[in-house]
């Protein structure tokens, strides 16, 4: 790409002078669990693994791309790395639609992670949209909104990073998937990446809710998230919740989780088969993609459900956040040779996942009408299916990013969906799976039918508020105040 494409994507971002949901400080927290931020403890399942969300890895670059690319001159350089953004926007055809000026413009990607903190490339006035805050950090002015696990951040960069200037050491610009989209940041995990089920129901009920106030265009929801569920689909309340962002317009990206083959089911929400259930391939380490294979982290799924489509989620270079826990307790995810200091690097389905919603922004910019499922049909049709690996896990195959984007909006009939829906009447409990938030003092456990502040589950009243879009009143969601009433700041 011409070195005036970033400054072009930078001149689509729509600059709308809205306030950011800063909430205030989370009123009646529950004694031993709100007060301080927990740990995220599982036996097995989604927080087990060097990432506390999905078992991820950091650094992970066991083919060398570190070394390869910067082999020449002694300095990292993006086009020679094939986990860089530079790299696979090119390969998959991003690139090119940024010269037709699709870059995500006027698209609000909402996501739901550990927060943002606004590093180069996210830094831009209007980049990044605060959300309410409704993680155990929320309480304190120094850590609301902003990233200290270091996850949320390397996932916004992926979605929609921009350098609005060309670095000084002549080097490839950061840019991500849809440069021109813009984050809203819905921060639920903590800095220690402890987060509850309950949390993120809340964040996706705003969402959906808010999904239009104050200029906000929320078409994406982006859930590098899951759990190990031990209940149907069909009765868990997760599952509820983000069929509703579905049903109101919303395409709900989620990663299918990183147990590979020893797992025996997509976590949840992406094994509900209305949602966009994202693998990972795996490069090899050659810019050829005839020899990609599905990431051996990948759940495979089963016959019942596997992922929908794969998108490239081995070695990714994101953004770094300089002093968060990702980045002290995993040096190795530093990118060798990069002078700026402001790379890092990640495995995993939540990276391929934030690859998939920038790409979903891109479509939506293109095609403002398409809905969900012509969303999801059209990247599954035009997905690139692997030459080297035959395995069911891949779904309908690798993302085409030009292909999907150009396809037009496929036929309504074609695309609708119809899976049984899920009532939401299960177990908050069970939604949980095999991680449960842990006072690190006390060693209270947050577990039962409960939510992350203490309130009471009804599941039945619950359902019918969210299905409605209504389970939020003011800063108060499910009987207890999570955050504040207004939006201000900006």
């Amino acid at each position: 790409m011409p070195r005036r494409g970033p400054t072009l994507a930078a001149s689509a971002v729509v600059a709308v002078a809205l306030g950011a949901g800063i909430p205030a400080q989370a009123a009646e927290p529950r004694a031993g669990l709100a007060e301080r931020a927990p740990a995220a403890v599982a036996t097995a399942g989604p927080a087990t693994g060097d990432d506390g969300w999905l078992g991820g890895k950091w650094g992970d670059d066991d083919t060398r791309e570190d070394e390869k690319a910067s082999r020449a001159t002694g300095s990292w350089t993006a086009e020679a790395d094939q986990g860089s953004l530079w790299t696979i926007t090119q390969q998959l055809g991003a690139q090119k639609e940024w010269a037709k000026k699709i870059t995500g413009a006027g698209v609000d990607v909402a996501l739901i992670d550990t927060g943002v903190t606004p590093v180069g490339g996210l830094a831009a006035p209007g980049k990044v949209v605060n959300g309410p805050d409704l993680s155990f950090d929320s309480q304190s002015d120094g850590t609301r909104s902003l990233d200290g696990y270091g996850h949320g951040t390397h996932m916004a960069g992926i979605i929609a990073g921009l350098d609005t200037s060309l670095p000084s050491d002549g080097s490839k610009p950061f840019v991500g998937v849809a440069p021109g989209a813009r984050i809203v940041n819905v921060k639920v995990g903590a800095a220690d990446g402890g987060v509850d089920v309950s949390q993120v129901i809340a964040g996706i009920d705003w969402i959906v809710q808010h999904r239009k106030d104050n200029g906000l265009n929320i078409r994406v929801i982006n859930l590098s998230y899951g759990t190990s569920s031990k209940q149907s689909y069909q009765v868990d309340p997760l599952a509820r919740a983000v069929e509703n962002a579905w049903r109101a317009g919303i395409v709900v990206v989620a990663a299918a989780g990183n147990d590979g083959a020893e797992s025996t089911s997509l976590t949840m929400p992406a094994v509900d088969p209305y949602v966009l259930a994202v693998g990972a391939s795996d490069h090899q380490g050659t810019a050829t993609q005839d020899d990609d294979r599905v990431a051996d982290f990948t759940n495979p799924g089963t016959d019942a459900r596997r992922p929908d489509l794969l998108a490239p989620g081995k070695s990714v270079v994101s953004l770094r956040v300089p002093g968060s826990v990702a980045d002290v307790e995993h040096p190795e995810g530093l990118v060798t040779g990069d002078t700026t200091g402001r790379y890092f690097r990640g495995s995993g389905t939540s990276q391929a996942t934030a690859v998939v919603s920038g790409t979903v922004a891109l479509m939506l910019q293109r095609n403002p009408q398409l809905t969900p499922d012509q969303v999801k049909y059209a990247l599954k049709r035009t997905a690139t299916g692997l030459k080297a690996d035959q395995s069911a896990a891949q779904g309908a195959g690798v993302i085409d990013i030009d292909k999907a984007v150009d396809s037009g909006a496929p036929s309504v009939g074609n695309a609708l969906q119809q899976w049984p829906a899920s009532n939401g009447l299960g177990s908050l409990e069970a939604s949980r799976g095999d991680s449960h938030v842990v006072d690190p003092e006390t060693g209270a456990v947050l577990s039962g039918e409960v939510d992350a502040l203490g309130g009471g589950w009804d599941g039945r009243r619950w359902s019918a508020q969210s299905f409605a879009g209504q389970a939020w009143s003011g800063g108060t969601w499910n009987g207890r105040r999570w955050s504040g009433d207004k939006w201000s700041g900006a």
